[in-house]
């Protein structure tokens, strides 16, 4: 039986092997494509792809098991479930694949693109720019295309002119930055805060007026400090949560 094969992530040795792991599996399992198998290599095959201990594999893939994205069976192996949700909770522990996880798992239509000045609310990260290329996208749960958020991206135009709008469908924009345009990326800082639903968020999300939503903001640098997309974000605030763990170490 073919087995699926996941993404590859070069791993960042100040952060648990095993998080990281099951971050860059979970958005390869949230990701892929219909067709693809349920079945998943051994854990001596992963923790072989992935560059780590078979124990640590195995804590990473009971993360997801917990989670229920994956189902172990003795003598028969490791699959994905295919009616696994993803969890509305989310864990960010510093991994670009935290965020790729975070924004995998649903349907995506592209609502809207095109050059536009820069906003002035996030003026202050393009200071060199007069305009950015902005992405409108709407997410929605895969079994019950119940609206779940609304997501906006600001990205330099000189990035903006090779993405492909199919990859912006399949993938977050996190994900085709990083792997299909090559940016750099060094860091995203991320700022949620509690906010009432406007009217054009409420229609779009399909909630009253002045429900409460989540409003997430991302700003992605690359390795000489330059901002290349600022992603602004409304969650229902019945649907998502959100958890930050801090190493003390």
């Amino acid at each position: 039986m073919t087995s699926f094969a996941p993404d590859s992530i070069v791993l960042n040795r100040k952060l648990p092997l095993w998080y990281q792991v099951s971050q860059s599996l979970r958005a390869s399992i949230l990701g892929r494509s219909p067709q693809d198998p349920l079945r998943l290599p051994t854990e001596e095959r992963l923790a072989e792809h992935y560059g780590v201990s078979v124990l640590t594999m195995r804590q990473a893939l009971k993360e997801l098991e917990d989670e229920g994205l994956i189902s172990r069976h003795r003598r028969r192996g490791t699959f994905i479930e295919p009616g696994a949700r993803r969890g509305a909770p989310v864990r960010l522990l510093g991994s670009v694949d935290a965020i790729v996880a975070q924004q995998s798992g649903m349907t995506t239509e592209l609502l809207d693109h095109g050059r536009a000045p820069v906003p002035t609310g996030i003026a202050e990260y393009f200071t060199d720019l007069a305009e950015v290329a902005t992405y409108h996208r709407l997410r929605c749960d895969e079994k019950t295309g119940e609206p779940t958020n609304h997501a906006v991206n600001h990205v330099r135009p000189e990035l903006a002119a090779r993405i492909d709008l199919e990859d912006l469908v399949r993938w977050p924009m996190t994900k085709v930055l990083r792997d299909v345009v090559k940016a750099d990326i060094s860091r995203i800082t991320d700022t949620v805060e509690a906010r009432l639903a406007d009217p054009e968020t409420a229609r779009l999300l399909q909630v009253p007026l002045l429900s409460p939503i989540l409003h997430y903001t991302g700003v992605t640098y690359d390795t000489a400090g330059r901002v290349l997309d600022v992603a602004v974000i409304h969650y229902r605030g019945d649907r998502f949560s959100f958890t930050v763990t801090l190493d003390a170490t």
